[in-house]
């Protein structure tokens, strides 16, 4: 475990790295503190770890990570002029609050998604996880194979226009979309393949760019599976789900560090509407790695998805109230699509001899598009009704690149990042056209080919200017470039346009004491607009800029109680978009949104744990010649909270019981209608053993009739001599109970 290693340059070092017990999978992120002295670090995505210019003697070492033993490491001996090298394996072991630090030196606690997070929350998509980010809510309204709607700090964010999401450092938003701009959908990723998933709020983050306005998540498969599994689950509405995950590689390979799997998930549900939705997913998954001469690490994996839906859409108050509907029921039951998906990702790390790290991320995505859906019934064409078509292929592809160096400012701990990235959206056929019943093409509306182009570069840089406050600075610089071919245009005239963009970053952390962290992160961040917006206006408004602060504190009133509260101001400078269901551009003008957060996690008792999300968000839109009375922002969310109680121990009986709650909010800019909040309560119940798993998961236990998706419509029912504007919506699901089996082998 211990050995005498090169030559330093007068007092001595140490080298470590951090392991998972069994896997040999490098614990990235661990927090490490070394006594006398209390210096901390933390290792980095290869689980390295390093002190320099040490004084010849003997120091401890405690490594702690969370879902991992704390381990101590004593009488560690160093001596002048040499590096002391250790390997350092961690067993899992239930999560203790107590194990975590607050400290500059560290990741924020409150930044990262446990398993623990996922399996005691009754999830059917990856998709559902984002609903463990504090303060995030999302809503599904087109038969379950559509991207979720996603509510987040004021911001109705559509389908992702305002958040940035990745899987393996792959993006998932999709630019200049034929349904709208940033569309992410995440139903390509099986959720019992997820091992880590960070989040952070605001545009503060050099690493990220489009679409990181109201904050980032990002998704990473795990590299290796604990056992072979097969799961299989049924429930209500014709429901049924089987995965199936099988280490491809024995024991001595994973020794040797060398780890591969194949998985595959498929699903069916006719969900609870009065129009059976068949809802049809098939995933296909798999991943090798490999930990190459110590110090650096190889990662492939490819995945193809395909999924088919029906959908009953959003229907209109009045035909419910009249009884011509159900509250279930459908104006237009034709609606519905088809999607899939093939990616392919490639990541290279390594650790360079000079306390630096160099990654390399290659991807590429091949995808297809095709939603129907109906939103105005028979407001434009009485005859044929409005029924649309949104459809598109797309090729994907681009590169990640980062240099990370550890070294010395003024005598103080400098860490520092440089970045290069690359991204190509090649969209042909990018098409809306009016329909009818999924069968005839009635008007083409838009047709065209896109090209989009998205390079640049970033710095950061993390120097401790003093033991306990660190600062953060850094620039991104963004160049865009856009290409629409209009095919409905007589001739050939396809055009371009570029544009270019700096984002500026300012963080400032500060412990106050070895329980209370106060932050202040401040920068700019930016959405871009869609092509087919950007190009026919030669340029105008095409990356507006989101200018936000947070000021926030990290607290531990007691061993057992971690609590984050925070007072944020975001400011967009236009929200300028192309609306794909209407081929229209919609200026929204500058908006403000200012608001509170508080998150709390208490261990009650050792294997009992208690959480809170709660939220308040003031947003408006900010520009000076409307009126205050007619500057709401339409379905904005102002009061969110979530939480509940959770009892795991890592074997035997686990269990959950969580609340869900969306405030009432303005549906119009007027606040004439109202978008009704809910409260839902969910639970999970399970017992885990060594090779067999039984869960059962319940949805809305109280069976509330709540409306899921919301908006203001102007729409026209067949015979109606009148257009009617007011509140269109899709029910919420009912009560919902679903059972499954795993098997480990």
């Amino acid at each position: 475990m211990l050995a005498v290693a090169q030559l330093a340059a007068h007092n001595g070092s140490i080298n470590g790295q951090l392991t998972e017990n069994g896997t040999g999978l490098e614990l990235a992120g661990a927090t490490v503190r070394l006594d006398p002295g209390g210096i901390y670090t933390t290792a980095n995505p290869l689980g390295f770890f390093t002190y320099n210019n040490l004084q010849a003697g003997t120091y401890t070492l405690t490594v702690s990570y969370i879902g991992y033993e704390t381990k101590t490491i004593k009488e560690v001996n160093v001596r002048d002029s040499e590096t002391t090298t250790l390997r350092i394996d961690l067993n899992p072991a239930p999560i203790n609050l107590q194990d975590v630090e607050i400290k500059s030196a560290t990741s924020q606690p409150f930044q990262s998604i446990s398993v623990l997070d996922i399996e005691t929350r009754p999830i059917s998509t990856t998709q559902d996880v984002l609903r463990v980010v504090p303060g995030l809510f999302i809503a599904q309204h087109a038969g379950g194979g559509k991207a979720e709607q996603i509510f987040l700090r004021g911001f109705d964010i559509d389908h992702g226009t305002d958040i940035n999401l990745s899987v393996d450092g792959m993006p998932v938003n999709m630019v200049s979309h034929a349904h709208g701009q940033g569309y992410a959908d995440l139903h390509f990723v099986i959720p019992e393949l997820l091992g880590n998933v960070e989040f952070k709020k605001g545009p503060y983050y050099a690493d990220a760019g489009d679409f990181t306005t109201a904050g980032l998540v990002r998704f990473k498969t795990t590299d290796a599976l604990d056992n072979s599994f097969v799961k299989v689950e049924g429930g209500q509405f014709n429901t049924a789900r089987a995965v199936g995950a099988f280490n491809l590689l024995g024991q001595n390979a994973a020794r040797r560090n060398r780890h591969a799997y194949l998985a595959s998930e498929t699903m069916y549900s006719d969900g609870y509407f009065e129009s059976p939705q068949a809802f049809r997913r098939l995933n296909v998954f798999g991943k090798f790695n490999a930990l190459m001469d110590d110090d650096q690490r190889i990662s492939f994996s490819a995945s193809a998805f395909q999924s088919s839906w029906n959908a009953s859409g959003q229907i209109p108050e009045r035909a419910v109230r009249s009884g011509q509907i159900d509250r279930f029921g459908s104006i237009d039951d034709t609606e519905g699509g088809i999607t899939s998906r093939y990616n392919f990702i490639f990541e290279h790390v390594k650790n360079l001899n000079n306390n630096s790290l160099f990654k390399n991320n290659l991807y590429y995505s091949d995808y297809n598009f095709e939603l129907y859906s109906n939103f105005t019934f028979f407001l434009e064409d009485p005859v044929n009704g409005d029924q649309i078509r949104q459809k598109e292929h797309r090729r994907m592809f681009g590169y990640n690149g980062s240099y990370q160096a550890q070294g010395v400012l003024g005598g103080k701990k400098l860490n520092s990042e440089i970045g290069l990235f690359f991204r190509n959206d090649a969209t042909d056929n990018s098409e809306l056209s009016g329909t009818a019943n999924r069968t005839r093409v009635i008007r083409p509306l838009a047709l065209g080919d896109i090209s989009e182009t998205n390079t640049g570069a970033y710095a950061s840089a993390t120097w401790q200017v003093a033991p306990r406050l660190n600062v953060n600075a850094a620039l991104r610089a963004d160049v865009f470039q856009f290409g629409y071919e209009n095919k409905l245009d007589t001739l050939y005239n396809p055009k371009q346009v570029t544009a270019s963009l700096l984002s500026p970053k300012l963080n400032f952390y500060f412990d106050a004491n070895p329980r209370v962290r106060f932050y202040l992160n401040t920068g700019y961040g930016f959405h871009s607009n869609d092509a087919r917006v950007v190009v026919p206006q030669n340029g105008l408004d095409i990356l507006p800029k989101a200018l936000g602060a947070d000021l926030g504190a990290i607290f531990k009133p007691s061993p057992a109680l971690l609590v984050n509260a925070a007072a944020w101001w975001l400011d967009l400078e236009q929200e300028f978009v192309y609306v794909g269901d209407a081929a229209v551009v919609e200026a929204g003008g500058k908006t403000r949104r200012m608001g509170l957060d508080l998150s709390a996690r208490l261990q009650m008792f050792k294997y009992l744990y208690a959480d809170l999300d709660a939220t308040y968000t003031y947003a408006r839109g900010n520009e000076p010649e409307v009126p205050a009375s007619e500057s709401y922002i339409p379905l904005a969310p102002v009061f969110t909270g979530t939480g509940g109680i959770t009892w795991d121990k890592g074997a035997g009986f686990y269990g959950s019981l969580r609340f869900r709650h969306l405030g009432d909010r303005s549906a119009n800019e007027d606040n004439s209608l109202t978008a009704d909040g809910y409260f839902l309560l969910d639970a999970v119940a399970g017992w885990k053993g060594k090779k067999v798993e039984f869960t059962l998961s319940a949805q809305n236990l109280l069976n509330e009739a709540w409306k899921e998706a919301q908006f203001e419509t102007e729409s026209r029912l067949r015979n109606e001599p009148e257009s009617v504007t007011e509140i269109h919506y899709t029910p919420g699901t009912p009560f919902f109970l679903k059972g499954g089996i795993m098997f480990k082998f």
